[in-house]
């Protein structure tokens, strides 16, 4: 599921992706993957896509936040949580500090060197 959501998110061009393993903080979920994109219109599009990819696969996903506004979207897919956010946003609230996982920049081919 977490490369289906990388893959959902490069196609539409999102970048700085974050998965982050928060299995061991919280019961609620799995995996966190947060990403950024260019401008709310962008935080949407990357949403819909997700939504639709994960459907398309089997999968169930719950629901989606922040659409509306589009500075910070919500996906929920149970077993990972997307954040999609403009860069002002994720800096503002920085969920990687804040989730204290060790944190992975990856890509749908391969981890980055930050991951190895």
């Amino acid at each position: 599921m977490k490369d289906a959501v990388v893959n959902a998110i490069e196609d539409i061009k999102g970048f700085d992706i974050t998965v982050l393993d928060v299995s061991k903080l919280t019961s609620m979920t799995n995996y966190m993957i947060i990403c950024s994109a260019n401008s709310s219109r962008q935080t949407k599009a990357i949403a819909d896509n997700i939504y639709v990819e994960l459907k398309a696969k089997g999968y169930n996903p719950r629901g989606l936040e922040g659409e509306k506004e589009g500075e910070w979207v919500l996906v929920d897919l149970s077993e990972v949580i997307v954040h999609i956010m403009i860069p002002t946003t994720r800096a503002y609230y920085n969920l990687e500090q804040l989730w204290g996982g060790e944190a992975k920049h990856v890509t749908a081919d391969k981890p980055s060197a930050a991951s190895a």
